[in-house]
């Protein structure tokens, strides 16, 4: 079922409707959706490099607004929110995600949103904990907007045979982008 909606989705790319169903799909991936807009992103930019940071704008506020929606699905329809996470298999997590959300809420978001890790896990939960929704707001549009811009800056300067290697080793770059921003904010505290 999910390699349908992934090729359903991917059709999408490369529609003349691409734009604005890289938006639907962007917004709905924050909150509900199961396929991530880089895979309409990713053949978007390879198409018209010219407007790569163009379609990371609108995968980003797309994103933000969704994740909005993913917020509020968690705050105010709590039981539609762990439906949600039951049917992604992340309820039985909920009381450890609780106390990691209590402990470390901001860096959740952050290092969460910069991986392959549905987002809508993050914004959902993020509304049932009721985090900050200020910050939540600001970290989401910091988070969703260096994944996609750092997407779309990648695919315009090097084109598809970087993106072969990123798609066949896309949890090792994950890994080792988690690993640098840990690096980064450890050091950042040590000076």
């Amino acid at each position: 079922m999910l390699r349908k909606l992934y090729d359903w989705v991917f059709s999408l790319a490369r529609s003349k409707h691409a734009t604005p169903a890289l938006a639907v799909v962007s917004f709905t991936e924050s909150s509900f959706f199961p396929v991530p807009p880089d895979v309409m992103l990713a053949p978007m930019i390879l198409a018209r490099p010219e407007k790569a940071y163009f379609y990371a704008t609108v995968c980003t506020v797309a994103s933000v607004l969704g994740g909005m929606l993913g917020y509020a699905i968690g705050y105010y329809l709590t039981d539609v929110g762990m439906l949600i996470l039951s049917w992604l298999g992340k309820a039985d997590t909920f009381e450890a995600s609780k106390v990691l959300f209590q402990q470390h809420g901001a860096w959740v978001i952050l290092i969460k949103g910069l991986t392959p890790i549905p987002f809508k896990l993050i914004t959902i939960a993020s509304g049932i904990f009721q985090f900050n929704f200020p910050l939540f707001v600001a970290l989401c549009a910091i988070t969703r907007g260096g994944r996609f811009f750092a997407e779309a800056w990648v695919l315009k300067r090097f084109g598809p045979a970087v993106l072969a290697q990123v798609e066949k080793r896309l949890a090792m770059w994950s890994i080792i982008g988690i690993v640098v921003l840990v690096g980064a904010v450890v050091a950042v505290k040590m000076l």
